[in-house]
Formats: C-alpha cells, sequence, structure tokens
C-alpha cells in the first residue's frame, strides 16, 4: 500500500497553510448571490408545475392555484424558520446530515447525506438543460447543438467555482439582480392590469387543459401541492454551506436565509395571484412565466428580458450546488464516509476535488439525457424532500432535548413541517415513480452503501495502523539500496550518490532481454561498468519476455527473502524535463518498474528526480 497523507480520525493535510482570511468567504450578499440561485430560478417551473397538475381539472381546477401556491408559501415559511435553527445548532454546515448525525444516528444520517448529494447533482443537470432549453426556444437553429451548449456551459460555471466561491458570487450578483428586479417589475405592473395586455407568446399554440375534466378533490390538490414544491429546492444551501460565510457566520448566513425565504415567497405569491387575475392556462410550447411577462409586460423589449434573465439564471443555478456540496463532502470526508481528499482546500477556500467530482458526474448526467430537461425533472426534488423532512424530524428531537425557552412551539413547528415534506417526498415518489423515480430509489440505498464501504475501509486501515495508540519506538535496521540502471550517465551517478547515502548496501541492477542486440548492449555496460568501478556491483537479470517490470521485483523479493531483517528500498532514477511536453518524448521506464515493485513487493520505492536545465 502506498503512503497515505490523511488517517481516518486525523484532520487531512490542508494544500495552503491557513492564511486565506475572511475576504474568500461570502457576506449576506454575495452568500444569497451564490447559495440561492437554485431556489430563485425555481419561480420559472414551481408555478408551471402546479398548473399542469391543475389542469387536468380544467379551468375549475386552475382556480385552485392560488390556495395551493399559499400552502407552499406557508411550507417554505416553516423550512426557513427551521433552517435558521439549524444554522445556529450546526454552524459547521451540513444542512440535514449533520442533524440526522447529531440527533437521528448514523444510518439516518447517511440516507440524508445520500439524498443531498442527489439533489445537488441532479439540480446542476437539470438547471443547465432548463437554461439551454430557454436558449434553443429563443433561437431554434441551436436545438441540435444543446448537448454540446450543456458541457460548455457546465465547464463555464466549474471554471468560476474553482477561482473560489466568493468569485462565483460576485459574477452571479448581476444575473440575479436582474433576475428578481424583473420578476417584481413584472408582478407590479400586472398588478395594476385588469387583464391581459397581449397574449401574442400564446398564439397559435394547444390548450394544454385535459379534454375530459377531472373533479377537483384532495388527490388531486395534493400532487399539485407535492410537483409545486419543487419550487423550495435549494432552500437548504444556505444551511448546508455555513463556513463559507465571513464572520459572525451564523448571523450573515441566517440574514441570508431569511432574505431568500422572503423574495422567493414574494414571487410565489405574486405569480400565482396574477395567474388567477390573467386566467392563464398551460399551452404547448410556451412556459407559464413567458405567458405571464407578456401579459403583464406586453410583448416587447421587456418581455425578451424577462426571458433572458431566467435563461440566464436557470442555467447559473447550478451555481448552488458548486456551494453545497462540496462542503457536505468535505463533512462526510471528516467522518470517513468519503475519501479524504475532498476535505482538502486549495487557495480561496475551494474545496477543488469536490467541484471536479460535481462537473464529472453531472456532464456524465448531460451525456445520458442528451441535454434533454424531460428526462431529468422526474429524478429532480425527491432527495430534497427527504432531506428536508429527516432535518425536521432531527430538528424536534433537537428541541426535545435541549428544551430551551419556547421548544415545544418550535418542535410543534417542526413536526409540521416534516409531516408536510414527508406526504411530499411519498407523493412525489409514487406519481413520478414510472417516469424514472425509481433510479432514485435504486441509487439512494447504492450511495449510502458506498459510504458504509469507504468507512469501512477506513476503519480497517486505521486498525492497521494502531491508531490511537502509542507505537513502538523507532529502531534502525540494516538497509540495501537496490537501483535500477540502463546506461551510464550522469543520472546514473547522481542515483548511486543518492543511494550511497541512504543505505547500508547498495547494489545496481539491470535487465537484459535475450535478443542478440540487447545482449550485446548488456555486455557493453558491463564492460564500461568495470572500467568505470564505482564501487557499487551491477547485477543482471534476465528477462525472458523483454519484460522490464517483473524481472526487478522478483529480485527485490529474492532481497527481501535472504535479508529478512533488512529494509529494502528500490531507488528509481527519472529524468525531470524543462517543458511539459517533453515528458511526452518519455519512456516512462521509471513508472513500469514503480507499477511492478509497489504491486509485487512490501518494498521502498523511491523516485530520484533529476531536473534539467
Amino acid at each position: 500500500m502506498s503512503v497515505l497523507t490523511t488517517v481516518p480520525g486525523s484532520a487531512p493535510a490542508e494544500e495552503e497553510p491557513p492564511d486565506t482570511g475572511e475576504r474568500h468567504r461570502l457576506t449576506s450578499v454575495t452568500g444569497l448571490a451564490a447559495l440561492s440561485l437554485d431556489a430563485m430560478a425555481s419561480v420559472a417551473y414551481g408555478p408551471e408545475a402546479i398548473v399542469l397538475v391543475l389542469a387536468a381539472a380544467g379551468a375549475h381546477g386552475l382556480g385552485f392555484t392560488l390556495p395551493v401556491t399559499l400552502a407552499i408559501a406557508g411550507l417554505l415559511a416553516v423550512l426557513v424558520a427551521s433552517y435558521r435553527q439549524v444554522i445556529a445548532a450546526f454552524p459547521d454546515g451540513g444542512g440535514s446530515y449533520a442533524v440526522a448525525k447529531a440527533h437521528l444516528g448514523k444510518c439516518t444520517s447517511l440516507v440524508a447525506a445520500g439524498s443531498l448529494v442527489l439533489d445537488y447533482v441532479l439540480n446542476v443537470a437539470v438547471a443547465v438543460t432548463a437554461g439551454v432549453a430557454a436558449l434553443t426556444s429563443a433561437f431554434p437553429a441551436l436545438y441540435e447543438d444543446r448537448l454540446w451548449l450543456c458541457l460548455a456551459v457546465l465547464v463555464l460555471i466549474t471554471g468560476v467555482n474553482l477561482r473560489g466561491i466568493v468569485e462565483s458570487a460576485r459574477v452571479f450578483i448581476a444575473p440575479t439582480a436582474v433576475f428578481v428586479a424583473s420578476i417584481f417589475a413584472l408582478i407590479a405592473v400586472g398588478l395594476f392590469r385588469s387583464g391581459p395586455v397581449s397574449t401574442e407568446a400564446a398564439a397559435g399554440h394547444a390548450s394544454g387543459l385535459a379534454d375530459s375534466a377531472t373533479t377537483v378533490g384532495a388527490l388531486l390538490l395534493l400532487k399539485a401541492f407535492a410537483s409545486g414544491c419543487s419550487a423550495l429546492t435549494g432552500v437548504e444551501a444556505i444551511a448546508n454551506a455555513v463556513p463559507s460565510f465571513r464572520v459572525p457566520r451564523v448571523k450573515r448566513a441566517q440574514r441570508a436565509e431569511v432574505a431568500l425565504g422572503a423574495v422567493l415567497g414574494v414571487m410565489l405569491i405574486g405569480l400565482s395571484v396574477l395567474i388567477s387575475r390573467f386566467h392563464l392556462q398551460p399551452v404547448e410550447g410556451v412556459t407559464v412565466l413567458a405567458q405571464l411577462a407578456d401579459a403583464s409586460l406586453g410583448h416587447n423589449w421587456a418581455f425578451y428580458v424577462v426571458q433572458f434573465a431566467t435563461m440566464i439564471l436557470l442555467a447559473l443555478s447550478a451555481n448552488t450546488s458548486f456551494g453545497g456540496l462540496p462542503v457536505l463532502l468535505k463533512l462526510l470526508a471528516r467522518d470517513n464516509y468519503a475519501p479524504h481528499v475532498f476535505a482538502l482546500k486549495a487557495d480561496r477556500q475551494v474545496h477543488r476535488h469536490g467541484v471536479l467530482a460535481l462537473a464529472v458526474v453531472s456532464a456524465a448526467l448531460l451525456v445520458f439525457s442528451g441535454g434533454d430537461t424531460n428526462t431529468l425533472v422526474p429524478l429532480f426534488a425527491i432527495g430534497v424532500f427527504v432531506g428536508f423532512t429527516i432535518a425536521q424530524v432531527g430538528m424536534v428531537r433537537h428541541w426535545r432535548l435541549e428544551k430551551g425557552p419556547g421548544w415545544r412551539g418550535k418542535a410543534l413547528l417542526n413536526g409540521f413541517g416534516a409531516l408536510l415534506t414527508g406526504v411530499s417526498a411519498v407523493v412525489v415518489t409514487a406519481t413520478k415513480f414510472e417516469e424514472g423515480a425509481w433510479l432514485i430509489v435504486i441509487a439512494l440505498p447504492l450511495l449510502v452503501l458506498a459510504f458504509e464501504t469507504v468507512h469501512r475501509a477506513y476503519v480497517r486501515i486505521g486498525e492497521r495502523l494502531a491508531l490511537g495508540r502509542v507505537p513502538e519506538p523507532p529502531h534502525r535496521d540494516r538497509s540495501i539500496v537496490i537501483v535500477p540502471v540502463s546506461s551510464l550517465s550522469r543520472l546514473t551517478s547522481e542515483a548511486l550518490t543518492a543511494a550511497v547515502s541512504l543505505g547500508d548496501e547498495v547494489r545496481a541492477v539491470t535487465v537484459c532481454p535475450p535478443d542478440t542486440e540487447d545482449r550485446a548492449q548488456a555486455h557493453a555496460l558491463a564492460r564500461d561498468w568495470a572500467d568505470w568501478n564505482p564501487g557499487v556491483p551491477l547485477i543482471p537479470l534476465t528477462s525472458e519476455h523483454r519484460a522490464l517490470g517483473r524481472p526487478i521485483a522478483a529480485y527485490v523479493r529474492e532481497t527481501a527473502a535472504a535479508a529478512p531483517d533488512a529494509q529494502v528500498t528500490v531507488l528509481i532514477p527519472e529524468v525531470e524535463p524543462e517543458r511539459l511536453w517533453q515528458r511526452l518524448l518519455q519512456n516512462q521506464r521509471g513508472a513500469v518498474v514503480a507499477h511492478a515493485v509497489r504491486r509485487d513487493t512490501d518494498a521502498v520505492i523511491c523516485r530520484l528526480r533529476f531536473r534539467l536545465g
């Protein structure tokens, strides 16, 4: 096994000294811009999801749009209040994972973590495809290239996030402000209109109302409520990323959470009021938000501002995942449920490996779906409802244990929220099961199993390393250093100089293939070695199949067996070229030897880099 840079239970090494300062962290405003894009952009599809379900009951069913939205706004208020408490109680971030770990046990916490991971990954894919779909709707000629456009947007967002979460927040402040301002302007103007000023956007498109309307029953309203709750995705992101905020982190994160809830709630209710006022109905090929912009602002430049702002924010709302998932992976790595590499930070407070892992998995989803939003939407939002429910139940237990002032009211509030989100999770899973939700039902347990597998591996490593116990004092063993060589050069001299400095006994070895030409080269090397006489024996190793690594590994095993009390080291000399591209010119002999020795022996491997230039 290669040497580990971190061990279970220990803090992973940082890639730079902790001298980054607070300037690379978020304020309340930049936190709102960086971590709320998912929730903000959900107003583009949340109200539409409600309308599409209620349309099954015809025009009468659409009359329940506002009551259903008010119920969702009520749940939003419950969630915001709950996650404010989560932020205060768990300032290290992690959201529902941290709550479940503290109050609901290991298994539940891993389910919460798995649901969050799935939600974050799917959010990236859905956001990017939805944004590109808005673009291709405006420019149909780009439709065939939508997958490449999706991948290009993903690369752009990943690149911005690799520069740091503060940099990404600054980039996204302007699009967020334009989107929010345009939606508020749409609502404000629409409230002063008695009817739609234009219906040009929907003209010529088929109506989405059901031909044979069903009755408005409890099941239909529950389904509309559950579908509309997709507008609540992203509410938990701020609580998951509290460590990314500046000091005082809790207060800044709480202010950002409240601002998010207020803005999102006003937009959802305002749009729902306009839907009822203008008696809008779903039509094929035109979003409800586009119809609202047309009816309120007219089919003019303001209409296109709303459309382009929506398109940009949908595409960029993937940034919420890039802010939240790396922090969650860091916590999982700290608890030994994810590889420790996810806990490393680069400069600018970036969890680089988490960002890159999210980008790679999201790219795979984009390729799988072909850049089609409808393929991914049935998988979306189930994970976040599971996370919501676990967090609410965990907070109920938190209040029962803390029993601070007003704890009964707080516990009742969280319990009511858990009931609502739990019912929503069941309804969404049941109604979307055949449309692809079954993948989430399978993926979530597999992800939890992966967490457990990683944890067991770290436990075994910890036992082998005797972590937590005082080790034996170090002692000196006899040292044998083996140096593979192929010719005489300055590299050979440097390698032997290093070897005699490291070991009590040094042996040079060279592999002799069976070909006549190769044998001649081996004889020439032996003759030159005798003339040079470096004081180190040269041992020829026969290779019948022109293999390089296996003969050296076999010799190392023989040496270790003959001297069981000795420490065997293989020192592999390699050239470090001046230019990066010049590495393509190397024969990779060192890598071949190192791989064979690492695979077949327990010897220490030392790779000596000789820098050119």
